[in-house]
């Protein structure tokens, strides 16, 4: 099974720098998406073979998640079941025969942290929304969680340190989640490899330079460990600051 996850910095300029060529390449079986930037009738997507599922902020132009799926799920959801976390479009959780699967856009801290509050409370309900979906079937969460973990994880750590994304509080919230049972698949195969990013800034030709974060995550239950096959990151694919991300799981 293929997974893939995008942050699209906005699906319709993304469309215009390849994003079907780059989805009809993937043979993806789901394919998530972050920050869609759009309404439902603001697009008509033809993905032949795959249903959709559509989450936008109630802002327009902000956030927003989907996902496509080439096997309709059991069920689907959307939010996390708390209104004052549920009004931008976050998350979609789409039950399947042996798992969840979660695709999330976490909220940005923002330039003086101005958000950071909200971030940490924000951190805390969703935490205890996966382990409740955890406690009945394991969970494949995927998506731009915003924050680099560890100092590997960005190109200028020491720069870096306490600004959006890199704040030890945030840093500490993803600690606490691989903790409660879940595995950062990327790390997991790949524990010391460096110069492994999956977004860049615009400016100061961070990506010629390879100036990045790893800040775009498949996250598993860590009982699916052994179907872990392949964690990638496609940072030859452009069409927005953030690259896409991958995994692939054996069938059970």
């Amino acid at each position: 099974m293929k997974l893939i996850s995008w942050n699209v910095n906005g699906l319709r300029a993304c469309l215009g720098k390849g994003f079907l060529d780059v989805f009809n390449r993937s043979g993806a079986d789901f394919f998530c998406l972050q920050e869609t930037k759009l309404q439902p009738h603001q697009i008509e997507l033809e993905l032949p073979g795959y249903t959709q599922y559509w989450n936008s902020a109630e802002k327009k132009g902000y956030s927003g998640t989907a996902l496509f799926a080439r096997v309709p799920p059991l069920s689907v959801a959307y939010g996390i079941g708390i209104p004052e976390h549920d009004g931008e479009g976050r998350v979609i959780t789409a039950e399947l025969e042996d798992f969840y699967l979660v695709t999330c856009y976490t909220p940005n801290a923002q330039r003086g942290l101005t958000r950071l509050e909200y971030r940490l409370a924000w951190e805390d309900a969703f935490l205890s929304y996966l382990e409740g979906l955890d406690a009945r079937k394991p969970v494949v969460l995927c998506g731009d969680l915003n924050v680099a973990h560890q100092e590997i994880d960005l190109k200028n750590p020491k720069s870096n340190r306490g600004n959006a994304g890199f704040t030890d509080q945030e840093r500490e919230k993803m600690t606490a989640l691989l903790s409660c049972g879940f595995t950062d698949t990327f790390r997991f195969l790949y524990p010391e490899r460096t110069g492994a990013y999956s977004w860049w800034s615009y400016m100061y030709h961070a990506r010629e330079n390879n100036a990045g974060w790893r800040i775009d995550y498949f996250i598993v239950s860590d009982r699916l460990r052994p179907r872990i096959r392949e964690a990638s990151i496609y940072s030859e694919i452009t069409g927005s600051d953030h690259c896409p991300v991958g995994l692939e799981l054996a069938e059970e």
